[in-house]
């Protein structure tokens, strides 16, 4: 749809519909759009604010521009040119090519370079739509002008300036809802990470060629006609090769709807019934396949026909015309997409647990770097981990959407569990420094209630009491505390996170009260998004209040103590939300670590990353940290499946959300800016974090669950890798037995099965099987 671009008496810019192409012309072609249009050509660039400005992105809008959360089915796109001669070559290749780029309007611009309206493939963002037809054209592109409320200076309405122009522009396919839906869907797309483009169209660049850098899955999914040769010589009989391949994902999809429709390999090759198998076949894959996977199976199926114009523009069709992200998939398609992400290859080496913790990157964040840069090799790690529960404390306000879409604040917990005399106090000056400016406030505002109590102790029974006094702020507490002090501090925190750190770990049974588990469960509702922490009590000078539960902590202790206090609760969540470490045992007679020195220096470098916490306000977006999230689950996921651990497996669900907002908090530290070095950093902070619980609990957890009867300390075992290059049914059978996995028939026989599935082993005959990933995946 086309919106004319105006400005209300507040200065504010509205968008209304253009109905039709005489009303556009009429705009167009007005005296006052001419004649800055003229001064704009002779070289005047301060009458290009004169043109008449429309908008193109947009879905339903009839008001203020601002705002706007509804995306359309068309989008803007930009081609700047600097030679006539450049511009009249352009203007063929755009037309000769409308048909693969959905183009729906050409114009000249002002400057001489062109103006594309094309249609939007649905469940794909502008950005991505504006690589594909800048690869299709291979002409190079602006990678800043994605934005949805886009407006465009436009020229004349003379045939020299609008070149082409289909009537479809001026309405919209889809209805408000569905324009909605398909923002918030692209916005997310585009949150995660998940956009399909090359690395450099995420960087400003207004001359971006992503043809020369695009992967096979971002090339153009509609490739050249037979008779055409795109500007680097590629022909139509090169095309295939642009495509991703067939895979056993893409053909389980594929034979799943044909089997379902009744369709067979022939059907695609035959005369006569071609171009109806073709549409049976992409009305069920549409909503499972991109249009490149969706292609590639095609190039598999019909060799010699899946380029035609015809089936092209077939698919074509149904990428643009009829896909909706938002349609609710049939039956037989969601079990076919359930069945098939078993199939998918996973990325990266799987998470491991080995017998020593994972080694520390060399290269780390730079905020990171500095807070260990004092610390002895032998603790950094343990430092590295316990930094975060009081940066974390800093923060205010701030909220991170996780790949569930759930919303979470940086509550962090830090456990260091080491033995006696190990030198669990190297967490303590780092934490001092950064918890600095904190103290600073608690101090002057414990003066301030100090005084408070100090007068009203003086007032007599009969006289009246001073009130609390107003923002007393106090985010450190006492390790002794009791909680009716803490409830207390939660409720005039305002929105803060109150901290302790305590030298010992029990010291937090002050709070355990009645039932012996409260201190347990207040660890379960600080971890929660949103969960409240209080007491109700009818006494006049009791503390009644329900607050937010925002509660960061580090705490220390040993080995023994630390086993021994969860023990109660190794099943009920409060293991799985705390984030270890630990210290490695030194040998006996090895000379003392030497700290350095705490000074101003350090002070000051650290200062704008405290600072950059204290400001940051609202919901923070960081792509790079979600897709690195979603990279730990898949390879936490892949590890629990070669491992058949329950224990592991269940850790890591929460152990991924912990290092994931350790990656935002950097990220917001940092100045809302990605370090390469956080990635590696994260997956290292997860690898040891579960290598601590399992190390120190799995035993226990796994007793308590009764689900086996031995699961050694050192974590659990790659069973791929404890059997030969082949191997039988009995033989896993037996490494289950071994490893303390019930090894009944059937369970022996579901694992196997899903290890075929996976791609890990392969079938050589009834029962003998071959190992294909003995290298790609370790135990």
């Amino acid at each position: 749809m086309i919106y004319h671009v105006t400005k209300n008496m507040n200065g504010r810019k509205v968008a209304r519909p253009v109905p039709n192409r005489q009303a556009l012309m009429a705009l167009r072609d007005a005296e006052a759009n001419r004649e800055a249009l003229r001064k704009v050509r002779s070289g005047d660039e301060s009458a290009k604010s004169g043109l008449l400005q429309l908008a193109y992105n947009l879905g339903h809008v009839d008001g203020t521009l601002a705002g706007c959360r509804s995306i359309g089915s068309f989008f803007f796109h930009d081609i700047d040119f600097y030679s006539d001669e450049q511009a009249a070559s352009a203007k063929e290749t755009i037309l000769t090519r409308k048909e693969s780029i959905g183009l729906v309007m050409l114009e000249r611009s002002a400057r001489g370079g062109w103006h594309l309206v094309c249609r939007r493939e649905r469940g794909r963002t502008i950005l991505e739509n504006q690589v594909r037809v800048a690869s299709i054209l291979q002409m190079e592109m602006d990678t800043s002008a994605h934005d949805l409320q886009r407006v465009v200076y436009t020229t004349s309405a003379a045939p020299e300036d609008l070149v082409y122009l289909d009537d479809d522009l001026f309405g919209e396919p889809m209805s408000a809802d569905e324009c909605a839906r398909e923002y918030e869907l692209l916005r997310i797309r585009e949150q995660r990470g998940q956009e399909e483009v090359p690395p450099g169209a995420r960087r400003a660049n207004k001359h971006f060629c992503p043809w020369r850098e695009c992967a096979a899955s971002v090339l153009p999914e509609v490739v050249p006609m037979p008779s055409e040769t795109a500007a680097d010589g590629t022909s139509a009989a090169d095309a295939t090769s642009l495509l991703p391949a067939a895979d056993d994902r893409t053909r389980f999809i594929a034979q799943g709807v044909m089997k379902t429709k009744g369709l067979e390999p022939a059907d695609f090759i035959n005369e006569g019934g071609r171009h109806t198998s073709v549409k049976m076949l992409r009305s069920g894959v549409t909503p499972l396949l991109t249009k490149d996977e969706a292609n590639g199976v095609l190039a598999e199926l019909m060799p010699a026909h899946w380029n035609d114009p015809n089936i092209r523009q077939l698919v074509n069709d149904f990428y643009t015309k009829y896909n909706n992200p938002s349609q609710r998939l049939l039956r037989y398609q969601e079990n076919l997409f359930t069945q098939s992400r078993r199939l998918t290859p996973t990325d990266g080496e799987p998470v491991e647990v080995p017998d020593v913790p994972p080694a520390m990157p060399e290269r780390l964040p730079r905020l990171i770097s500095l807070l260990t840069s004092r610390t002895p090799a032998m603790y950094k790690a343990a430092v590295a981990h316990a930094v975060f529960p009081p940066l974390a404390t800093h923060l205010c306000g701030v909220r991170f959407r996780y790949t569930d879409n759930v919303e979470h604040e940086a509550t962090l917990m830090n456990c260091l569990m080491a033995g006696t005399g190990a030198g669990k106090g190297c967490i303590d000056e780092p934490i001092r420094r950064i918890m600095a400016d904190i103290k600073q406030r608690d101090d002057e505002n414990t003066r301030r209630e100090a005084e408070w109590k100090k007068e009203n102790s003086r007032r007599g029974a009969n006289k009246d009491k001073m009130a609390r006094p107003e923002g007393l702020v106090i985010q450190q507490i006492d390790p002794d505390m009791t909680k009716p002090a803490l409830v207390t501090r939660m409720d005039e925190a305002e929105g803060h996170f109150v901290y302790v750190k305590l030298n010992e770990l029990d010291l937090f049974e002050q709070l355990k009260g009645q039932t012996g588990k409260q201190h347990f469960q207040l660890m379960c509702l600080a971890f929660d998004p949103g969960a409240e922490y209080g007491q109700t009590r009818v006494g006049t000078q009791s503390v009644t209040a329900r607050p937010v539960c925002r509660f960061n902590w580090n705490a220390c202790t040993t080995v023994q103590k630390g086993r021994r206090f969860f023990r109660p609760v190794l099943t009920d969540g409060p293991i799985s939300r705390i984030n270890f470490c630990t210290i490695p045992e030194d040998e006996i007679g090895s000379e003392q670590p030497v700290y350095g020195h705490y000074g101003a220096e350090f002070d000051e470098a650290l200062r704008p990353y405290i600072e950059n916490l204290c400001v940051a306000r609202g919901l923070i977006e960081c792509p790079q940290a979600l897709r690195l999230a979603l990279q730990m689950q898949k390879l936490c996921a892949d590890f629990a499946r070669l491992s058949q651990s329950e224990v592991y497996w269940n850790l890591s669900h929460r152990a991924c959300v912990i290092a994931w907002l350790k990656a935002c908090v950097l990220y917001v530290a940092g100045g809302q800016r990605w370090e390469r070095s956080i990635e590696e950093f994260v997956r290292w902070s997860l690898a040891y974090d579960l290598w601590c619980k399992m190390h120190f609990f799995a035993d226990d957890i796994a007793r308590s669950n009764r689900e086996t009867e031995r699961i050694g300390t050192r974590g659990p075992r790659n069973l791929l890798e404890l059997l030969p290059a082949e191997f039988t049914l009995d033989d896993a059978r037996r490494v289950r037995q071994q490893q303390g996995l019930n090894n009944d028939g059937y369970r022996v026989q579901r694992m196997v099965k899903m290890w075929i599935s996976r791609g890990y082993i392969k079938q050589k005959e009834e029962q003998n099987f071959q190992k294909v990933t003995v290298n790609r995946v370790k135990g």
